[in-house]
């Protein structure tokens, strides 16, 4: 069995748009949130704020924990737990270099994403919309005493909505 893969991800939202990344993964092209892993001795806020970053090159204030998914893929079985996070948006820069597997990053709706549902990473990018526009938020209490979650995974896990 593969260990879990812990990461972190955005809800960025502006004017009923939300900032995805079209990205190489597997051998295909698919939507996800912007965000990545945690860097050794990184709190998670700060990472989904490098990640963004990196990803978009769109500058963010983290906000709230949406909530924590965890999403095991159909064939391989890996395990993926994902911090979803609340973003302000603060401003992109149109000139920034974005990581290597990024192929743009674009704007949509909801509606725009249920309608690209087969080109999704994970169900989890449509799952943390709906929860987010439901205005679903996590106690900032839930991740306390959980730091650093790399070495506390299994306690993460225990708190996960399995999507």
């Amino acid at each position: 069995m593969y260990p879990t893969d812990l990461t972190v991800s955005a809800v960025v939202e502006d004017n009923g748009n939300y900032l995805l990344v079209e990205e190489h993964a597997t051998g295909q092209i698919v939507l996800n949130q912007p965000g990545g892993h945690i860097e050794a001795g990184e709190s998670p806020e700060a990472a989904v704020v490098r990640e963004v970053l990196e990803e978009t090159g769109c500058h963010i204030a983290c906000g709230e924990l949406v909530g924590v998914y965890l999403w095991i893929h159909p064939q391989s079985r890996q395990q993926f737990l994902r911090l979803v996070f609340t973003a302000e948006l603060l401003g992109c820069d149109e000139e920034r270099i974005l990581d290597d597997t990024i192929v743009a990053r674009c704007w949509m709706t909801r509606e725009d994403i249920e309608h690209r549902r087969k080109t999704l990473r994970s169900p989890v990018v449509l799952r943390c919309v709906h929860d987010y526009e439901a205005g679903k938020r996590q106690s900032d209490g839930l991740l306390s005493g959980m730091l650093p979650l790399q070495q506390n995974v299994d306690a993460v896990l225990a708190n996960a909505d399995l999507v």
